[in-house]
């Protein structure tokens, strides 16, 4: 799991209702979802995206109510990854079951501008900064939860399993 992008940074407790507001909650298609992707933060913040960009959170990224819609929204606006101080437990859980990519760095986030560009490895736990040059560590992402992400998601790991 390779990635290579610009950090498109949010700010702190970024909870699933202004990653996806309940206003859009009436498909799952990952499109449409993408395309309201941060609509409770500011309206047109997909405009500023592009297909590959990673995002870049502060602490308890994904607070509030269990939706699954909220990953699908990211990951349907082309974001394969969010990079964070934190994440909320159940996002955290709903994320990689979707099959995005989640890297928490704690308090190292800040090493990473609006706009840098970056390049993660993410079952290495290494996230290199092309805009400044420091290579900054995570922990990389647990060998079972990398089998899930490469099935692109729990569902499709389950139907491999159980085949």
């Amino acid at each position: 799991m390779h990635f290579q992008g610009k950090a498109n940074k949010v700010g702190d407790h970024i909870d699933t209702d202004a990653i996806i507001p309940a206003r859009c909650l009436v498909t799952t298609d990952p499109f449409e979802l993408g395309q309201n992707c941060m609509a409770g933060l500011e309206t047109d913040w997909i405009k500023r995206v592009s297909p590959g960009d990673l995002m870049v959170a502060g602490k308890n990224f994904g607070c509030g109510s269990s939706r699954e819609h909220a990953p699908i929204a990211i990951l349907g606006a082309g974001i394969p990854a969010v990079i964070a101080h934190s994440f909320a437990r159940i996002f955290y859980r709903n994320g990689f079951n979707m099959g995005l990519v989640l890297l928490e760095l704690g308090e190292k986030v800040e090493q990473i501008s609006d706009g840098d560009r970056l390049e993660v490895k993410a079952l290495e736990g290494e996230i290199f900064n092309h805009s400044t040059g420091a290579t900054i560590h995570s922990l990389p992402v647990p060998e079972f939860m990398a089998e899930i992400l490469a099935r692109g998601g729990l569902i499709n790991y389950v139907r491999e399993k159980v085949g």
